[in-house]
């Protein structure tokens, strides 16, 4: 029995609690696919696709891994557009460079708030749409989406 004691507390040693990968704080707690997931930018689908790819088992703690796995891992999400079909990439055809990037953490909110702003200044319809807060996707906006003091039917004066 302590010996079994004494492997525990080694791995607890070379535990990681915070794993930071790509400017964002994992709980090293959480499984490796489950973890990549607390990064913006990476989904389901991305993460597992990243596990994949680095050769992983995707049921341990990220906070298990080496430092070296870890960097590996670090890489491969950094590198994601080189070796990810098209399709599954969150920005095709930048409208400045028409390059396919793929963005995480604040970048990808940079690069949105860029986008709606040139919308606005050039009036489409989407981005009037945004300046007045509606809908932009189509959606229905007669009984969704209220807000204001004024809520409720309106019925006709006789």
């Amino acid at each position: 029995m302590a010996k079994g004691k004494k492997e525990v507390q080694q791995e607890d040693e070379n535990f990681n609690y915070i794993v930071r990968i790509v400017n964002s704080d994992i709980d090293g707690q959480k499984r490796t696919v489950i973890g990549l997931q607390s990064i913006k930018g990476v989904g389901k689908r991305v993460a597992q696709i990243v596990v994949k790819k680095a050769d992983i088992d995707p049921s341990v703690k990220i906070g298990s891994l080496s430092d070296e796995k870890v960097k590996e891992l670090e890489a491969l999400v950094k590198s994601y557009v080189e070796y990810a079909p098209v399709w599954a990439i969150n920005r095709q055809n930048d409208y400045e460079s028409g390059a396919d990037m793929h963005l995480f953490g604040n970048d990808l909110d940079i690069i949105q708030k860029e986008d709606v702003n040139r919308m606005k200044m050039i009036r489409c319809y989407r981005g009037i749409r945004h300046e007045g807060r509606h809908k932009v996707r189509g959606q229905r906006t007669r009984s969704n989406g209220r807000h204001g003091l004024t809520m409720g039917v309106q019925r006709k004066s006789n």
